[in-house]
């Protein structure tokens, strides 16, 4: 996420190296790179300008403390502006109103509100133990419905009905009254959207919520349509009551300019993000937090936030009292363990918050370990017997054959996991025996097992 500006900005800071202090001089070609790094991330030109002329003002005279170089100093800086632009604090839904709370999602078509709706729906009944309500009012296209209706399926949320032959405000209307019937908590309403602003869309999302009356009011973005989606927000922002932004697709943004510019040109704060396809996929925004992952700070505070919430504490409870026991960790053990990594979207979702030294290049990591190569260990794992996984050393070379082809895989793969569970094995034994500070002690960085990551992600 947003690798490109990480890099650039990085950089940058990088050319004060061995300076004393930071002065007119010494930072004048550093803002040029600043510059132009924002304006390659997609940032609007007006934020862009606004942005480097704080840090000017800021920078200038600044002393270099005893822990500080200049290079230092200037990220110090940059990572407060940041914070900034970004909306200076996290602001969540306002859920304190009369039930049913009316949360509408606007935005252009393609920016992906109905699969928003749902990543929401999710996170209002799994987190805040809220009962949740969707409704559709894009009566221009019918699948948008039976999308909205299978996800509301998916997630656990109640659906109202709605057909494309309805007026949007007759359907406002119904799922209100639904809403109330069931003893709604939060109806979340999904409005349509075009291929570009125009005014009979304005009107229609206009006398939509004007029917709807909603106390929360988002504009759903795609992070990847750059100076099209701020100029979008703007038009939305004139034509509705907005109360926050969603960023979506924001994994697959390598720039970062809708992130940077929408807060500013709207001035309403981002609320949530998307980062990834599936319904558990959708981060609250923090802009301290978002500051450091720009800066290749990390976020260790969302990555135990996500630890905590996405994690089984039942396995995981069940793991450490077997292993207290003496009794070996086992396939079956290393399947939970790649299984849960997988719900946490993988090892590149988790490297995009933790924070590296400079020497390691997380985009190699990503590809060692990449959400392909997890699904095709599950897969072997899953090719063997029971027997097989609670004892590995059974495993001849006439088992590894029917294995590999169970699976589809090589039988260098089979070897490979194989290799790889007695590492992670020997790993657990050291847990148990003088429990984490022996194992982090042999860890680089603290964070990677001895020779970097083990050989089934190589």
């Amino acid at each position: 996420m947003f690798e490109n500006l990480t890099g650039r900005l990085s950089d940058a800071a990088k050319q004060l190296s061995g300076k004393g202090r930071l002065t007119e001089s010494n930072i004048k070609d550093t803002l040029r790179q600043v510059r132009l790094a924002l304006l390659e991330a997609d940032v609007a030109l007006p934020v862009v300008k606004t942005f480097v002329e704080r840090i000017r003002e800021r920078a200038l005279g600044e002393e270099v403390g005893k822990s500080l170089t200049p290079g230092q100093a200037l990220v110090k800086i940059i990572h407060a502006e940041l914070v900034q632009i970004l909306g200076s604090e996290s602001v969540p839904l306002d859920l304190r109103a009369q039930p049913p709370v009316v949360v509408m999602l606007a935005g252009l078509q393609g920016a992906g509100k109905t699969t928003t709706a749902a990543k929401l729906a999710r996170r209002l009944i799994e987190r805040d133990k809220k009962k949740v309500m969707m409704v559709s009012v894009d009566v221009h296209r019918p699948a948008a419905i039976l999308q909205l209706q299978t996800l509301a399926g998916e997630v656990g949320s109640l659906f109202c009905e709605s057909s494309a032959d309805e007026a949007p405000t007759r359907i406002v209307d119904r799922a209100l009254s639904e809403a109330k019937r069931s003893h709604v908590d939060v109806l979340i309403l999904d409005t349509a959207g075009r291929l570009h602003v125009d005014a009979d869309m304005m009107q229609e999302v206009q006398a939509v919520h004007a029917k709807a009356a909603p106390h929360e009011t988002l504009f759903v973005v795609d992070s990847m349509a750059g100076q099209d989606a701020v100029n979008a927000a703007a038009s939305f922002d004139e034509s509705l009551p907005l109360t926050g932004v969603v960023l979506t697709k924001a994994d697959g943004d390598a720039k970062g300019g809708v992130a940077l510019s929408v807060r500013e040109i709207t001035g309403k704060p981002i609320r949530f993000m998307g980062v990834g396809e599936k319904t558990d996929a959708l981060e609250a925004f923090h802009p301290d937090r978002m500051a450091s992952r720009i800066l290749g700070m990390g976020d260790v505070l969302s990555l135990v936030e996500e630890i905590e919430h996405k994690v089984s504490k039942d396995k995981t409870e069940k793991l450490a009292k077997k292993l207290k026991k003496g009794k070996g960790f086992d396939l079956s053990d290393l399947r939970d363990q790649l299984e849960q990594m997988m719900n946490m979207g993988g090892i590149a979702s988790m490297l995009e918050k933790l924070p590296l030294p400079g020497s390691v290049n997380p985009a190699a990591l990503k590809d060692q370990a990449n959400e392909q190569k997890i699904k095709r260990q599950i897969a072997i794992i899953n090719s063997m017997t029971p027997g097989e996984r609670r004892f590995p050393k059974v495993i001849n070379g006439s088992r590894k054959k029917r294995i590999a082809a169970g699976a589809g895989q090589q039988i260098q793969d089979v070897n490979r996991l194989l290799k790889q569970h007695v590492q992670m094995e020997r790993m657990m034994k050291k847990m148990s025996r003088g429990g984490m500070k022996k194992m982090m002690r042999g860890m680089p960085g603290g964070g990677m097992p001895p020779g970097g990551m083990p050989p089934g992600f190589r």
